[in-house]
């Protein structure tokens, strides 16, 4: 069948405030309403019936490929795809920025709202481990994501009860690209597309575009909207049990050219189905063969890192080097622990990693101080880089 498109309805519409005059003089608007899809059926081009077949094995492989190292690269990739989903909505942090939000230290408030997106995405994830995926689920992301927000922490985890729109004035929907449903329609809707998102007899390519691309027309949130709408992508997968461990950076590639996932999005809402399953199948398979090759890379570190160091066997800086690709930063306390040694003895260990270039000092607190392996993080750049690059 055709996939439907959206409609359009006419609301009136109030400025509030002071604002602009050409704002004052909207008194109409039009918005967007999405079709009901829980039972709608898309019937698959034998293009897209390859390219998603191809992407779930490709998708299925990683976990084989990253061995008894799948926490290690689970977490890599999970701050890859919090990262790359930030920076498509402008939210960029440094290096050493983002290791001392990590670490819980005073940094930016982009580090830090990367750090709540990495929490939100693993939240989310986790629990579609479990069954269905739950407007719990959803709610309780959007509070991780949002709840330290400086002007949204107050919707943090709510379904909006506001008009909200994208693009055009910051004052008014003048010129807005996209004007999502009433926010009294949203309930429905959500609870709609949430059914069609839990059922077991869609191809999962296409089950995770379409549910996605009807979440960023909900706009269900004030809000975090795009970032909690690709990590269900990725809750969808894990469901489905395509996924058992790491994280699919997808978002990743979608960085490479931004334009064009939102132009995909935009035709989504006219029907066009078809180019964003492709889209979303081909952006799998690219960020699958992208993060293997980080995975080669993270595997050889522990041994590059003691022979940098002339960390001894069973020596408390072996010991920690040991525990870097899972813990990439680390305070004192957590060093002692992965030594095995009292913390006041650990320093010694650390400061022989930071001397050889293993650890970075990423905060010079004297209360606290918090060390990072900048080698993983740096390959989270290195991977994006490859992403962007096709």
């Amino acid at each position: 069948m055709n996939w439907p498109a959206h409609e359009e309805a006419t609301r009136a519409w109030t400025p509030a405030g002071r604002v602009p005059r050409e704002d004052r003089m909207v008194d109409e608007i039009k918005v967007s309403i999405p079709p009901k899809i829980a039972s709608l059926d898309y019937a698959p081009t034998m293009e897209v019936i390859l390219e998603s077949e191809k992407a779930t094995a490709k998708i299925a492989s990683l976990n084989n490929e990253s061995g008894d190292q799948l926490a290690a690269v689970s977490g890599f990739l999970l701050r890859s795809e919090a990262v790359s989903s930030s920076k498509i909505e402008h939210v960029n942090a440094e290096r050493n920025d983002f290791a001392k939000a990590t670490a819980g230290l005073k940094a930016s408030k982009e580090a830090h709202s990367i750090v709540a997106a990495t929490m939100a995405i693993q939240k989310m994830i986790e629990r579609a481990s479990d069954g269905a995926i739950s407007l719990d689920s959803l709610r309780e992301a959007h509070r991780i994501l949002m709840k330290d927000d400086t002007v949204d922490a107050r919707y943090a985890g709510k379904i909006r009860d506001v008009q909200n729109w994208i693009g055009g004035s910051d004052y008014s929907p003048r010129g807005a690209v996209h004007i999502p449903p009433p926010y009294e329609m949203v309930p429905e809707l959500l609870e709609d597309l949430l059914r069609y998102a839990n059922r077991d007899d869609v191809p999962v390519m296409v089950q995770a575009a379409v549910a996605h691309a009807q979440f960023e027309s909900i706009h269900p949130f004030t809000d975090g909207n795009g970032r909690i709408g690709r990590a269900l992508i990725g809750a969808i997968l894990r469901r489905r049990n395509l996924t058992t461990g790491p994280v699919i950076p997808i978002a990743s590639a979608m960085v490479a050219n931004v334009s064009r996932y939102f132009e995909l999005v935009n035709n989504y809402r006219r029907g066009e189905v078809t180019e964003f399953v492709l889209y979303l199948c081909r952006s799998a398979v690219h960020a699958v063969e992208s993060s293997n090759e980080s995975i080669e890379a993270l595997r050889a570190l522990p041994d590059e890192w003691r022979a940098l160091a002339g960390a001894s066997r069973n020596s408390a800086a072996d010991k920690i080097i040991g525990k870097l690709l899972d813990y990439p930063v680390i305070d004192s306390y957590q060093a002692s622990i992965f030594a095995g040694v009292k913390e006041n003895s650990v320093y010694y260990a650390l400061d022989q990693l930071v001397e050889s270039g293993v650890l970075t000092l990423v905060s010079q607190s004297k209360r606290y101080r918090a060390w990072a392996a900048v080698d993983v993080l740096d390959e989270v750049d290195r991977l994006n880089g490859r992403l962007q690059n096709p």
